[in-house]
């Protein structure tokens, strides 16, 4: 495939010649109303009206039993790990392929990434290659799972949504069954997906949205832990919120805490960008017919929504037949004004995650040469 024919389909779907970025934010009056609401009423930090409405919206829509706002993905990430128990020295098992908040949430709770392969159908993690791992480095014994070789105890696993695909959660869960281990989703890329009906982040225990500018919707800054039952999320607001006690005037702390409240201004963002998601959602998916229909006549593979699922298409991506195709496509699609990228840089090639306990990454490997992300901004085509 020429890039040159490339670049022409993607210009002529955002009819424009000026540069295209991956993926952009859309506003429209009603987010302006909003944040000039608040501005209004100086209600601007962590006390107002919008922080609650967008945790309910936000409940309504995913059908999580409480939704916690939190002030980025990461933080929503590191509340979510810590009500499930991940405590200093604890494995996590998750995937190599993943941006990299997935691991440094776990390096700045003092536990240590287990990084394995993900499945080529959802570019998420693959239930196989975590069972696989487990059978080879994992005992179970009375007092949980822990690791063969290190004696350190496997608390939880970790499944990040690539590009929105949902991961293969009812074989995850099952493992975590059999093997005393959390389930915790890292959903911070798959709002609006579905795995069997049901939207990301509700079928383990906790899970974590995030609303970077770059998400399906934004708030400028901003996440969500969403939890099983109303308890553990009360107890996720408390904690977020530096774990202060109510009362008319003392400040009395009953645990240590984290400061994580998501501001009201950004919350504001947040509800009206709400209403805007189901027209998101239709406009990505109607982009991604687009783009699997030019790449049936092509050398690059269009990456579709496991049949399992209904995904989100937040990013589009191919999967190119070679790396040197892939760096071509790159470099001319760039050199073009047209936006493109490569997929992240395995984990355990980062310095701070090269030590990790890792199983084999063939996979994850293989599509680290070749897939790349393509102009996936939300457009009427």
């Amino acid at each position: 495939m020429q890039s040159t024919q490339l670049v022409a389909f993607i210009r002529d779907i955002y009819k424009t010649n000026a540069f295209i970025p991956l993926h952009a934010p859309t506003f429209s009056e009603k987010e302006q109303a909003n944040v000039a609401d608040t501005l209004e009423s100086t209600f601007v930090s962590s006390v107002g009206k919008y922080v609650d409405e967008f945790e309910r919206k936000i409940e309504a829509y995913t059908g999580s039993a409480r939704a916690v706002a939190t002030v980025n993905g990461t933080a929503a990430l590191h509340a979510a790990l810590h009500q499930a128990g991940v405590e200093r020295g604890d494995l996590v098992i998750t995937q190599a392929l993943t941006f990299v908040a997935t691991c440094n949430t776990l390096y700045h709770m003092g536990a240590q990434p287990v990084l394995v392969d993900v499945a080529k159908t959802s570019l998420s993690l693959c239930p196989e290659a975590v069972e696989a791992y487990l059978h080879e480095h994992a005992k179970l014994t009375g007092q949980g799972c822990y690791h063969k070789g290190t004696g350190q105890r496997i608390k939880a696993v970790l499944p990040m949504h690539t590009f929105g695909h949902p991961a293969e959660l009812d074989e995850l869960l099952l493992l975590c069954k059999q093997w005393g281990l959390t389930l915790v989703e890292d959903a911070a890329e798959s709002l609006g997906s579905f795995y069997k009906g049901k939207h990301t982040g509700t079928v383990g225990e906790f899970a974590a949205l995030s609303f970077n500018g770059n998400k399906i919707i934004t708030t400028g800054g901003g996440g969500m832990v969403l939890c099983q039952t109303a308890t553990q999320g009360d107890h996720i607001k408390h904690v977020t919120t530096t774990a202060k006690v109510p009362h008319p005037y003392e400040f009395h702390h009953d645990e240590a805490g984290f400061n994580y409240r998501l501001p009201n201004l950004n919350a504001a963002l947040g509800c009206a960008q709400m209403e805007a998601l189901p027209t998101f959602l239709k406009q990505k998916r109607a982009l991604a017919q687009h783009y699997a229909e030019f790449f049936r006549k092509h050398d690059c593979q269009f990456v579709l929504e496991p049949s399992y699922a209904r995904s989100n298409y937040w990013l589009n991506a191919i999967i190119c037949e070679s790396e040197v195709q892939r760096d071509a496509l790159l470099t001319e699609t760039n050199a073009a004004g047209v936006m493109t990228r490569p997929v992240w840089k395995l984990m355990h090639r980062l310095p701070m995650f090269s030590h990790a306990h890792r199983g084999d990454l063939t996979v994850s490997e293989w599509l680290e040469s070749r897939v790349i992300n393509l102009p996936s901004s939300p457009v009427e085509v």
